[in-house]
């Protein structure tokens, strides 16, 4: 097989395409079928065949395992099993386009996923490499470690030349821009550097609407129309003034893209939450929490960790917050839970000593006021079989100036170590969010002995190569500990910042791998709606089950209990990968640099 050699066409792929690139190879087995199970029995087979021919020619181990993978990934979608889960055929759609009968209903990245599933097994993946160096071949002993470690310097300076492409906000740069656009932020709103420090001023002119946001950040058209859109639809959103300072006078340059889209809403999303007015909480209740809730204010999804929302509110709203149907507007009033319905979930937690850990989030808890906060902890201390008090939040983010020496002290007086310990989790989500006073804020908390960790949400607007890298190297330096990479979730609303799932693999073995092991620490997870965590590193937590005619992958997620407990799986649809790389095109990436990510399932 090693000269049948098939040049993917730069062109957009069409059914004609597509038979030019394999007619030969398939017609011989498929057009004499006359059932979709002939069908089916003959691509199992030709796969294999092919798959046992190329493995032959494979020259390098990582050719072979691509040749493995892609075979194994299209025999699992030509089950019937797949076909009905998928409620669509990608052997009959193989099959039809074979023969040249008409399919419009499929798009070019359908066939630019299949196209390249089939270069895959033929030993014909296109993958670009960061290091091509095999100076080590041949060599032995002292000579070969020298070699290698030359080697390891050079690979190195290209991962350091790639991350440098991500300005952080601890340099002498950044942090002089955002002292300008302080005290323009300061002057308009007629306030003193004392105020600035003051979390309670900095909720107190939280930006609320487009004009005022207009007076105090550098906006595009497409933005202040978005977030006016956002506004008149009722759709949460909430800007700190700290926040709005991180947002650069020139966003052109791109520095502050993802400080951006974390609060401005893109136009198509408060369009969209704009039509689900009247049933919000139905609509954007992705995970499905009102089936997972035995209490008001309590999610339980997991035997020894259950969820308490007592303050239904932040200072901030994220564009993709998980609670867009719940939270009404940033630190809204009444947004505080009545001391009886606290009261009556902690009970319920009482009555439960499977649960050994409460994790605090909402809303923020961190945005509550001091008094209304400690009576919630201390509450939650007082159950005696809660070892573990998580508290979620992204103040020290939005709103570093509220944790104050006196918080810290007060977080680290509910810790007793060797009985109940507290931590911290965080939700930063690029380099150019980290700033002096975020770690300032975690350094009040680390000298009380609380442990902070963080959990990036893996969206379109930090998923360029290394820029994840990069933040989990800063992010250990100020403290925190990289815990999760969420997968967007399947939200619809939600679709611009969606990002293919083989693109997060690609990131973890390709880019993550390459950091020491201590900042490498987080997990990939997909949070599936009413079962929780589906863990990604290993593939028997899912299966690929179908290409769609638009080129999203489906896949069937097995739920966490696989082998504890009968549970149903789940299926969900993925975003195109052709789709995404024509976005990273767009926005200035070379797609070359991504290739490999076809083959990740």
């Amino acid at each position: 097989m090693s000269n049948d050699t098939r040049t993917f066409p730069t062109e957009v792929l069409t059914a004609a395409a597509f038979r030019g690139l394999f007619g030969d190879l398939l017609s011989p087995w498929l057009v004499s079928c006359e059932s979709l199970d002939d069908v089916r029995r003959q691509l199992y087979a030709v796969v294999s065949k092919l798959q046992y021919e190329s493995a032959a020619d494979a020259v390098h181990d990582s050719r072979f395992v691509v040749m493995r993978d892609c075979a194994r990934a299209l025999r699992g979608m030509l089950s019937a099993r797949s076909e009905a889960l998928a409620k669509f055929s990608v052997t009959q759609a193989i099959w039809d386009v074979v023969r040249g009968l008409g399919r419009p209903d499929l798009q070019p990245a359908f066939f630019a996923d299949v196209s390249h599933l089939l270069l895959g097994i033929l030993g014909q993946a296109k993958i670009e490499v960061l290091s091509n160096d095999v100076t080590v071949a041949g060599l032995q002993g002292r000579e070969a470690a020298l070699a290698r470690s030359d080697e390891l310097d050079r690979l190195w300076g290209t991962v350091e030349a790639r991350l440098n492409r991500y300005p952080d906000g601890m340099s002498p740069d950044a942090v002089a821009r955002r002292q300008a656009r302080r005290q323009h932020i300061l002057a308009t709103l007629h306030g003193s550097d004392a105020d600035w420090q003051d979390w309670n001023w900095q909720n107190r002119h939280i930006i609320r609407d487009a004009e005022t946001l207009a007076r105090l950040v550098c906006l595009r058209d497409d933005e202040r129309q978005a977030v006016q859109c956002a506004c008149e639809a009722k759709v949460p959103f909430g800007i700190t003034p700290y926040y709005a300072s991180l947002m650069d006078d020139d966003p052109a340059a791109g520095r502050d893209r993802a400080v951006r889209m974390q609060v401005l809403p893109p136009l198509d999303y408060a369009e969209r939450m704009a039509g689900s007015t009247d049933d919000r909480a139905v609509v954007c209740d992705f995970m499905r929490e009102h089936d997972t809730s035995p209490i008001d204010l309590v999610t339980r999804r997991y035997p020894a960790v259950a969820i308490l929302k007592p303050f239904n509110t932040c200072p901030q709203i994220c564009v993709y917050c998980q609670r867009n149907w719940e939270i009404e507007a940033p630190m809204m009033p009444n947004a505080l839970a009545h001391r009886d319905q606290i009261e009556a979930a902690c009970a319920w937690l009482e009555q439960h000593p499977a649960i050994r850990e409460v994790l605090v989030t909402g809303g923020d808890p961190l945005a509550m006021p001091d008094a209304d906060l400690a009576w919630v902890l201390n509450r939650i201390a007082a159950i005696p079989h809660v070892d573990m008090i998580r508290i979620g939040t992204r103040v020290p983010v939005t709103l570093p100036m509220r944790i104050t020496p006196d918080l810290a002290a007060f977080l680290g007086s509910l810790r007793q170590p060797g009985r109940r310990e507290v931590c911290v989790v965080t939700h930063v989500e690029h380099v150019y969010e980290i700033t002096p006073d975020l770690v300032t804020a975690v350094d009040l908390l680390r000298r009380q002995g609380i442990a902070l960790y963080n959990q990036l949400v893996y969206t379109f607007y930090v998923s360029r190569r290394f820029e994840a890298a990069g933040l989990r190297l800063l992010l250990r330096r100020s403290g925190i500990d990289p815990y999760y990479t969420f997968v967007p979730k399947g939200k619809e609303e939600t679709r611009a910042y969606r990002v293919p799932l083989a693109r997060i693999l690609q990131e973890q073995k390709e880019e993550a791998r390459l950091l020491p092991g201590s900042r490498r620490t987080d997990e990939p997870v997909y949070n599936l709606p009413g079962l929780g965590k589906n863990h990604l590193r290993a593939i028997q937590h899912r299966d690929l089950i179908s290409i769609l005619p638009d080129g999203s992958r489906l896949y069937e997620f097995h739920p966490w209990e696989k082998n504890i407990a009968q549970r149903d799986s789940y299926v969900g649809a993925d975003v195109p990968i052709l789709e995404y790389l024509t976005r990273l095109t767009e926005s200035g990436e070379q797609a070359a640099d991504y290739d490999s990510v076809w083959y990740y399932f």
